[in-house]
């Protein structure tokens, strides 16, 4: 497969650090990002046996996740994926603390080694429950629009975390710890977000073009201009109120119809509509059982746009 490389001004941040080195190993590298059920709300508890353990060979750097405003964080460190990076997870860039929830990111990683057991697969995860893409949003929990301004005037916001979370990511020569440099190679951007998005009519029309200029930045952060994006459709529990049969969010079918409208547009873009089906722990998270087959779909999406190219 050819990817074809831009190298924007936003991008030279991370000059050099895809570079190949001598006897590196060589790395698929995925980017996991969004809200809330990027975040993952499984319970570590309720994985079956097959998925409890480490997932081995597999690296993972999970940046911590700090609200617009704050100082520019990303710290994070590269380990071997294991349950307990859900939401709860944190790192001081030495340690993690891990979580008792996990997300898609364990049977994503175990769907891709049976696609492709040849491969080495790394992954990138930044994510924030309840941000949103559209800086008209009235969501508290950040915005992902890099000109987005917070209410404390830093200019600080989710898309600086997460470049922060890259820099640091790749800044890393041998990220298994092996004794030799490492090569990232990046695959593909897994995005699951737009909830927050559906709170307002207004943003909730803007949710194709803000998502294309997102990810058409994050795949320039990462120096390929066509990298293949999932996006991950979003659904409604229809559990909000206290008789739990209401809407949550208000607006959400227009996100979908946005969501459709930006994979249509983009060759190297799919929507995975799983998410339809699952069972939820809150009005807001789907279930264990969820989380865990969304993962997979999420894999076999962008397998399939890779094999495709």
């Amino acid at each position: 497969m050819k990817f074809r490389c831009c190298v924007p001004l936003l991008a030279l941040l991370l000059c050099g650090t895809f570079e190949p080195a001598a006897e590196a190993t060589v790395y698929d590298l995925y980017f996991l990002g969004g809200q809330s059920n990027m975040d993952g709300y499984g319970y570590v508890e309720e994985l079956p046996p097959e998925a409890a353990g480490p997932v081995q060979g597999v690296m993972i750097f999970h940046g911590n996740t700090s609200p617009d405003g704050a100082p520019v964080d990303g710290r994070g460190l590269w380990a071997e994926l294991r349950p307990g990076h859900g939401v709860g997870y944190s790192t001081d860039g030495q340690t993690a603390n891990y979580s008792d929830r996990f997300g898609i990111e364990l049977t994503f990683a175990r769907t891709l080694e049976k696609l492709d057991p040849d491969a080495n697969i790394a992954i990138i995860k930044y994510s924030r429950g309840g941000s949103a893409i559209d800086r008209e949003s009235d969501t508290p929990y950040g915005c992902w629009d890099p000109d987005y301004p917070d209410a404390k005037g830093t200019g600080i916001n989710q898309y600086d975390h997460f470049l922060a979370t890259i820099r640091n990511a790749t800044s890393v020569a041998d990220i298994d710890g092996d004794g030799e440099s490492d090569t990232l190679v990046p695959m593909g951007i897994v995005w699951m977000q737009g909830e927050s998005d559906a709170s307002t009519e207004e943003t909730a029309e803007r949710y194709e073009q803000n998502l294309e200029r997102l990810m058409d930045l994050i795949r320039a952060a990462l120096r390929v201009d066509d990298l293949p994006v999932v996006i991950g459709r979003i659904s409604d529990s229809n559990l909000y109120g206290e008789k739990k049969d209401s809407k949550v969010w208000n607006h959400g079918e227009i996100v979908r119809i946005e969501q459709a409208a930006f994979v249509a547009n983009d060759p190297q873009a799919v929507l995975v509509t799983t998410t339809d089906n699952y069972g939820y722990s809150d009005p807001w998270h789907y279930d264990s059982a969820g989380y865990l087959h969304l993962g997979k779909q999420f894999a076999i999406a962008v397998h399939g746009l890779r094999a495709a190219d």
